[in-house]
């Protein structure tokens, strides 16, 4: 039988992809939480009137602090965000998803949105980072 964590650390090979375990819950709780309380538009309106203030009522890593005040999404993920919490945020901001989502991608928004809507990325290529293929 396989050892869980040896398991869960299989997650990590996969290139461009960060699996939502448990241990990445347990990180980012208090980042999905303020995430997640841009669900109420009051929170949404103090959040607009100043963004430090209103993190500063959240114990987040400096990192991660960090990685909200410039929008850095795939920093947020490796510190724990989840995209469904963290779509609150550029929701907030008036973008939509998959614009959201092309910025962690080394692509402009007009060729991530022409590359989905031509069916997404070729499942040919990188496969795994250790095995570089």
């Amino acid at each position: 039988m396989t050892d869980v964590h040896s398991y869960l650390a299989e997650f990590d090979d996969i290139p461009g992809t960060r699996v939502f375990t448990a241990a990445r819950a347990r990180k980012g709780y208090h980042l999905n939480q303020f995430a997640m309380s841009l669900m109420k538009a009051k929170n949404r309106e103090r959040w607009k009137a100043d963004e430090t203030a209103y993190l500063d009522q959240w114990p987040l890593t400096d990192e991660q602090r960090e990685a909200v005040l410039t929008r850095d999404y795939n920093r947020m993920l490796d510190l724990g965000g989840n995209i469904y919490f963290l779509s609150k945020i550029f929701s907030t901001d008036g973008i939509s998803f998959a614009e959201a989502v092309s910025t962690m991608t080394d692509m402009s928004f007009p060729e991530y949105r022409e590359m989905m809507n031509k069916g997404g990325r070729s499942p040919e290529g990188n496969r795994s980072i250790k095995g570089g293929y």
